[in-house]
């Protein structure tokens, strides 16, 4: 998180517009034995030696955990180029794709994305007009239905849950049923999924 310098004039200005006195009257809806009845043992630390101290612990975490987040969070790896190029500044003003600006950077990432796909497959053209996951699920969605002319889809619980809803947004009116694939664990049981796709899945 980002740091946040909030004064004691800014504590007593949100407390008021929420209602209450002091942090206490916020907190009484949890029960005493819950609460941490001592000050936290917190030491006094430089911001670098903070960061070198939750790396250390971090550390000590097994590399060969399974990620159970879901909803969204899953493991990914981001290369180190990734941030440096972002940083430029044709590409840090991605604020809305909706205006013609090519400096914007929604639209310079399109335009980029697109020129290296043809450059790669050798194709005259490739298409890259979805602004954000959600609506490319729910346009994959659209396709597959469109394709098949069944009415039926099946979509993984551990997809974004604001995903999902994009997708029951995009299909609202249609008489598209829409069934969910079980998540265990963190993961879809895609033994589960012979029972949950038939002849009228898209």
């Amino acid at each position: 998180m980002s740091y946040i310098p909030n004064t004691d004039d800014d504590r007593k200005q949100m407390l008021a517009r929420i209602g209450v006195k002091n942090i206490d009257e916020l907190l009484d809806s949890i029960p005493a034995e819950l609460r941490l009845q001592r000050p936290l043992d917190i030491p006094s630390l430089s911001e670098m030696e903070l960061l070198a101290e939750i790396r250390e612990r971090a550390a000590k975490n097994s590399s060969d955990l399974a990620c159970f987040a879901g909803g969204g969070v899953y493991d990914h790896f981001i290369p180190s180029a990734v941030h440096t190029i972002l940083s430029r500044p044709e590409f840090v003003t991605a604020y809305t794709p909706y205006q013609p600006e090519v400096s914007q950077g929604t639209l310079q990432v399109m335009y980029e994305f697109q020129s290296h796909i043809c450059r790669l497959t050798g194709m005259d053209v490739a298409n890259a007009s979805l602004y954000d996951g959600g609506s490319a699920v729910a346009e994959a969605v659209s396709l597959a239905i469109r394709v098949t002319k069944r009415r039926k889809i099946v979509i993984a619980e551990t997809v974004n849950p604001l995903f999902q809803e994009v997708v029951k947004t995009y299909l609202s009116g249609q008489e598209i049923e829409i069934v969910p694939a079980p998540m265990e664990q963190g993961n879809v049981n895609l033994d589960r999924l012979e029972d949950i796709i038939d002849e009228h899945t898209a």
